[in-house]
């Protein structure tokens, strides 16, 4: 797993091809580096509540990739205009379906989750497969 990174216009991107194999944590510890570097090179004050919510975002929808949508996966972080924003490609074109709120469901709550916890989200198709995207604003 190799990242590559830019700074572009709008401002930092970091963006990794998951192959499948790769653990979870592998996405959490890229997260928790992206915002490390925003904060220390690119002087952003970077809160507990940002770390952890972007962290929790990762983790659902890189799991929610792999277990929907077998295959590689892609994962960009990008810093833009005050927002942390999460997005992660994958092959299946079928949109993620939001299930109603049901405490005694086992599983399948982690778009719920994600809605919850990002301030913007976003599902766009792409010539093969989607890319959902969650904003977190900054705070600090």
């Amino acid at each position: 797993m190799e990242a590559s990174k830019l700074t572009s216009s709008r401002g930092l991107v970091v963006t990794v091809v998951f192959e499948g194999w790769e653990k979870i944590a592998e996405a959490r510890r890229l997260a928790r580096s992206f915002l490390d570097e925003v904060q220390a090179v690119h002087g952003r004050s970077v809160s507990s509540r940002t770390r952890e919510t972007v962290e929790l975002i990762v983790t659902e929808l890189v799991s929610n990739a792999r277990k929907y949508a077998p295959g590689p996966s892609t994962l960009t972080l990008e810093l833009a205009d005050g927002l942390v924003e999460v997005s992660v490609w994958d092959g299946n074109p079928d949109p993620p379906v939001v299930m109603p709120t049901d405490p005694y469901r086992i599983g399948q709550h982690g778009l719920e989750v994600i809605v919850a916890a990002a301030d913007v989200i976003r599902t766009r198709r792409e010539a093969h497969g989607k890319r959902i995207t969650a904003g977190v604003v900054m705070t600090g």
